[in-house]
């Protein structure tokens, strides 16, 4: 069928999609961006390392000044990153699509190999292919959930704390507190279960926030902003066309991928290759690394943590940002490996084979 051509067709404009479709656009390439819902506002809280972003990424984006994040597991550790906050309309505002042809539509059938895309509303457009509509939920796949709130506080800018404050028995499912800044003088106060399948409700972990905010002083009047999450860590496949967690780039032992898919815009609108078999292999070892974390006890987390949080910096940092670091995260695991109780070890040798 005759349709409409362009040199790239962007499926999807969260921030993995607009980021291809605003650097495509710099480079004057014509681009069609899907999407049912374009002019939505994003309303998450995005956040990321600061050595991950690329350069044309500006301060300008940030809801501050960066942080070197503090962790609580079974002790205090302070993590020698710069961590950094977006300011989300800022953000989307800053991926411009100026000159991207934007269509309000659903896409419903993508052919990656021939360059098509045909949406529910008859339309069909032809060119190269960039498919970022996500990943949908599945009961079979491991979810983040979280709840939190935002208050007006001046606190410590906290990647993990998994102490028990929050109400939990040491042997009920694990949540942390996460808590940043996200504009001067309000702070994100956010309780999260890292990953589960199933996964901790919102429900619970707003009772487990109230809880751990009312032990530390901290009162709610009920009218605070409140941020819901709750999406898969696992689903998404590297190549046809795919990109952003539909591409597998969330990481899945962290749930992060706004600032992997930003780093690699540039990569695929120049269509050179994201996914080396250095970088499946890395992949790879991180879906081990989910599925040991499903497998943990609940007492065994913050022991985990605990191990994860001494390593060096330089091999937190690969296992966390490391797309294609294979003997950087090869190093961190078995470092970490070692560095765990003989119980820890035998869990995560059995469930990261598939076997537990």
């Amino acid at each position: 069928m005759v349709g409409v051509r362009a040199e790239l067709i962007v499926c999807g404009l969260g921030p993995a999609g607009r980021a291809v479709a605003h650097r495509a656009a710099v480079r004057g390439l014509s681009v069609v961006a899907i999407d049912p819902r374009p002019e939505r506002t994003w309303t998450a809280t995005y956040a990321a390392w600061a050595d991950e972003l690329p350069e044309w990424v500006g301060d300008e984006v940030f809801a501050g000044d960066g942080a070197e994040p503090t962790v609580w597991a079974m002790g205090e550790h302070r993590i020698e990153r710069e961590y950094r906050v977006f300011d989300t309309p800022r953000l989307q505002n800053a991926l411009a699509v100026d000159g991207v042809r934007v269509i309000a539509d659903r896409v419903t059938q993508v052919d990656a190999r021939a360059g098509s895309v045909r949406t529910a509303g008859g339309q069909v457009f032809h060119g190269r292919v960039i498919d970022a509509r996500g990943v949908g939920r599945a009961p079979e796949r491991a979810e983040q959930t979280a709840y939190g709130v935002v208050v007006e506080a001046d606190e410590p800018c906290v990647f993990m704390d998994w102490r028990l404050d929050n109400g939990a028995g040491p042997d009920e499912p694990r949540s942390f507190l996460y808590t940043v800044p996200v504009a001067k003088g309000r702070m994100l106060f956010e309780e999260t279960c890292l990953a589960g399948r199933p996964a901790l409700t919102p429900e619970l972990l707003r009772t487990r926030l109230e809880h751990r905010l009312r032990q530390r002083g901290i009162e709610l009047e009920g009218t605070e902003p409140v941020e819901r999450v709750r999406f898969p860590v696992e689903g998404g496949k590297p190549g046809g066309g795919r990109f952003g967690a539909a591409g597998g780039l969330i990481h899945p032992a962290t749930g992060y991928s706004v600032a992997a898919s930003l780093a690699a815009a540039d990569t695929v609108v120049e269509g050179n290759r994201l996914w080396t078999a250095r970088a499946r292999a890395v992949a790879a070892l991180r879906r081990a690394g989910l599925r040991s974390l499903l497998a943990l006890p609940p007492r065994d987390v913050p022991v985990f943590f605990e191990a994860f949080f001494d390593l060096p910096a330089a091999q937190q940092r690969s296992y966390l940002s490391g797309h294609d670091d294979l003997t950087g995260t090869l190093a961190a695991m078995a470092t970490l490996f070692a560095g765990l109780p003989p119980r820890v070890r035998r869990t995560l040798a059995t469930s990261s084979l598939g076997l537990g």
